[in-house]
């Protein structure tokens, strides 16, 4: 299948792109700045807040994935009016440009962020104690700026798929790690830290936990994401073991120690974690993360002490600020979900 992804050039969607071609798929990838990360794939260049040029950026395909967007939660709050006409506006222009050439498939990225608004109490995954696709959400909890753009480009989506018949995916990303991450990502932030033999910094006490999911088996799931079994599903790509600020603390000492660690106050609006089911993925796509944290730090420790070797012409590529996944914004301790794109 010819297969577009905006913001392929990011951390997730630069994975994403990867794991297309390994299946098989041809790829052409359409971001604001187009670096050749796979000589495999077809770079363009366009703009997502100009549907015209994204129109002819899409034309030719059949299904895209789209991750470009604002994801670094502190960009979103110092801006809020450019993160909704990325996440928001972006996407409505995406969905339009999908149509106009006709894609069979509109795969939106996500994030996990959005459960913050999950209607209290309201859990309906198999385990009454975790939250799953159907969940009730309350407008009035969406809390952070992050969550709203989420939720309107979310239903913006369905919106489409309502009026013009638009077939859809939607992935809700977990706390997304590995290799090309942003060096504001909180596993980033700790490696690097250790490496320079800095203390490691903790927001708050570190005892709040996140499922975090490695980047290569994020991306996994958007080959799947194409089967017929996708086809208008919500999909939370979610972890499956809950690894606290302290526990990544301690990985990276087990791996790179010793190291010593400073607390900082909590940070305000955070994505304050819940349990959410990633039942449906396994059980529609036969999708679940195979890779374990340790192992995925490790691969990170790799990828980032080969990229600082190398002429920087040379490194491997590291994603930018803005394509998202994109995983789905973090900072100092407290993990967030990508611009991204996503």
């Amino acid at each position: 299948m010819r297969t577009v992804v905006t913001g392929g050039c990011g951390f997730i969607g630069s994975h994403v792109v990867d794991a297309l071609i390994a299946a098989g798929h041809e790829v052409v990838v359409v971001d604001a700045a187009a670096r050749l990360l796979n000589p495999a794939a077809e770079y363009r260049t366009a703009d997502i807040l100009d549907v015209e040029s994204l129109t002819a950026a899409l034309e030719g395909g059949e299904a895209v994935f789209h991750l470009a967007a604002a994801a670094d939660v502190e960009q979103v709050s110092a801006d809020p009016v450019r993160a909704l006409r990325l996440n928001v506006e972006g996407t409505g222009n995406a969905l339009e440009a999908a149509r106009r050439v006709g894609l069979n498939r509109f795969v939106l990225a996500s994030t996990v962020w959005v459960y913050g608004a999950a209607h209290e109490g309201g859990g309906t995954g198999p385990d009454p104690s975790e939250l799953a696709e159907d969940v009730p959400i309350d407008l009035r909890r969406s809390g952070h700026l992050y969550v709203a753009t989420k939720l309107a480009a979310e239903m913006t989506v369905h919106s489409y798929r309502e009026l013009y018949g638009q077939h859809f995916t939607i992935l809700r990303y977990g706390i997304p790690y590995g290799p090309r991450m942003r060096d504001a990502l909180v596993v980033a932030k700790f490696v690097q830290a250790a490496l320079a033999g800095e203390p490691i910094t903790i927001a708050g006490e570190g005892r709040q936990t996140r499922n975090y999911v490695y980047v290569e088996d994020l991306a996994a799931a958007h080959v799947l994401a194409l089967s017929p079994a996708a086809e208008d599903e919500t999909f939370a790509l979610e972890g499956t073991t809950p690894i606290s600020v302290r526990q990544i603390a301690d990985t990276v000492d087990g791996l790179l120690g010793p190291i010593s660690v400073r607390q900082v106050p909590a940070r305000a609006g955070d994505y304050a974690g819940t349990r959410i089911s990633n039942a449906k993925a396994k059980r529609l796509l036969g999708w679940s993360p195979t890779t374990g944290f340790t192992e995925g730090v490790r691969r990170y420790i790799e990828w980032y002490r080969a990229s600082q070797a190398q002429p920087r012409s040379q490194a491997p590529a590291q994603a930018p600020a803005q394509a998202e996944a994109q995983a789905r914004p973090q900072a100092q301790a407290l993990p967030q979900p990508q611009a991204q794109a996503g």
